[in-house]
């Protein structure tokens, strides 16, 4: 036997189940599973009733997508949830019960202190501690903290003032929808005339919205992620504080963030404010960035040097660029960040954890 096939014939595979494999990001783990040459021997698709039967492709080869049930995960080695924090609730300590590691893409099990809360490039050491649940970090998070960590382990940050431009995608496809049909409902409005373009009415402004997002989001920003809490910040809001805290392990870590969903269709950015508890200047800051794993520099003092949401989209990269001192306080710097919500900050990141399990034998 040649050696590469003895190489194949040694090479270990694993039975891995996508739970919510029909949604967005369930699709996007199959194909970032398929693009990272993940070892899959069988692949397990899961999810409801009102899927099951559908198919879709992997390596080419047509899946029969099944209805998720407790025996499901019978012989599962990895099980990659994302259908919903109730689902994970349900299934994934009956995905446990049958011998699988479940990496859990909603906030179910973010904040239990039993549970890891992972980001390869920034806590992966955190994964030992597993009792087979991981969780994956809200997409925030993640495109943020990838940035933030080799500063923060230069120079210890102590403060993070973070606003979110968040897309659509992260709301889900009937968001996503809603900005299609707002955008083509408000530009029908207008009309081309000799004279110019003119409109009847408020161009802009819509009766009513037509998705889930609370209101008009075609060429309009909305202020709010998620449900409000009684603090006044949104869910999301708060998911970033105490998520950072648990990952950085950094419990008392200042951290505030103002969440807004914008009319963009994919890809998160982020406005990013630190201070750090010594001085780091924006060339070290920059030669850092430029070595960090998970990260690409786009930094130039230029028209268009600078990281766009259109770039960052279907990369696993998260993009980071205006990075400058923030001459208001002492040891401040600001940055600018861009990654894909449904890659780095779902797909791609629950598949890394996934990565790290197999490689330590876990």
């Amino acid at each position: 036997m040649a050696k590469s096939a003895r190489r194949r014939a040694a090479r270990k595979t694993y039975t891995v189940a996508v739970v919510g494999a029909t949604g967005a990001v369930g699709t996007e783990m199959i194909r970032v599973l398929e693009e990272r040459k993940f070892p899959v021997g069988k692949i397990v698709l899961l999810a409801s009733a009102r899927s099951a039967g559908k198919s879709l492709r992997f390596h080419g080869k047509p899946v029969t997508v099944q209805q998720l049930r407790p025996e499901s995960f019978e012989g599962v080695d990895v099980a990659l949830f994302s259908a919903g924090a109730s689902r994970s609730l349900e299934f994934a300590p009956e995905a446990v019960k049958r011998g699988a590691v479940v990496v859990d893409n909603s906030s179910a099990y973010r904040m239990d202190p039993a549970v890891p809360l992972v980001v390869p490039e920034v806590n992966p050491h955190a994964i030992a501690q597993h009792r087979g649940i991981i969780a994956n970090p809200n997409c925030s998070t993640i495109v943020m903290l990838v940035a933030l960590k080799p500063l923060h382990d230069a120079a210890r940050i102590r403060r993070i003032v973070v606003a979110t431009y968040q897309s659509v995608s992260g709301a889900g496809a009937k968001a996503m929808y809603q900005l299609w049909d707002e955008s083509r409902k408000v530009l029908g409005r207008w009309k081309s005339t000799a004279k110019g373009w003119s409109a009847a009415g408020q161009p802009w402004k819509l009766a009513k919205g037509v998705g889930p997002l609370p209101k008009q989001i075609a060429f309009n920003v909305i202020p709010q992620v998620d449900v409000f809490l009684d603090n006044r910040y949104t869910k999301e809001e708060m998911k970033m504080v105490h998520e950072t805290r648990k990952i950085l392990e950094e419990p008392a870590m200042a951290v505030t963030a103002t969440c807004v969903r914008v009319p963009v269709f994919l890809a998160h950015s982020e406005a990013v404010w630190i201070e750090t508890e010594r001085p780091l200047l924006v060339a070290d800051a920059r030669r850092l960035l430029k070595y960090a794993p998970g990260v690409k520099l786009v930094d130039e003092e230029a028209q268009g040097g600078y990281p766009i949401p259109v770039d960052a989209g279907g990369q696993d990269a998260v993009f980071v660029g205006r990075i400058r001192s923030d001459d208001s306080t002492k040891n401040g710097l600001a940055l600018w960040v861009s990654g894909d919500n449904l890659r780095k900050g779902a797909a791609t990141n629950a598949v890394q954890i996934a990565e790290l399990l197999v490689k330590g034998g876990r």
